[in-house]
């Protein structure tokens, strides 16, 4: 019998993705570079990459890695869903800066 949440849908998520992770061999910054592709490929919105931040610069992802990546997708997934990758990883960003700075006027 499972219990009743207030948050049905990030519960499934959180455990779905904590399955996937202990069922991966992959070393962390290739699994964070195999989800971002798979965001891109599947013309996921900004919330899905903000998810993605935190352990992305926990295993040290670049810039430069992260081009990297939607170069090599490029030819399967697509222009558009490139750019609109670009554009939703920096709305991301911008979002996961605001918050943080929101945080630090607060501890202020």
């Amino acid at each position: 019998m499972t219990t009743r949440s207030e948050t049905p849908v990030l519960d499934t998520l959180a455990a779905m993705t904590v399955d996937s992770l202990e069922r991966c061999d992959l070393p962390p910054d290739m699994l964070i570079l195999t989800r971002v592709a798979a965001l891109a490929a599947s013309d996921a919105p900004p919330i899905s990459y903000l998810a993605h931040i935190d352990p992305a610069l926990r295993t040290g992802l670049t810039a430069d890695r992260l081009q990297d990546v939607l170069v090599a997708i490029a030819p399967i997934v697509g222009t558009a869903r490139v750019m609109t990758a670009a554009g939703n990883i920096a709305a991301a960003l911008g979002i996961a800066i605001a918050v943080a700075e929101e945080e630090a006027e607060g501890m202020a």
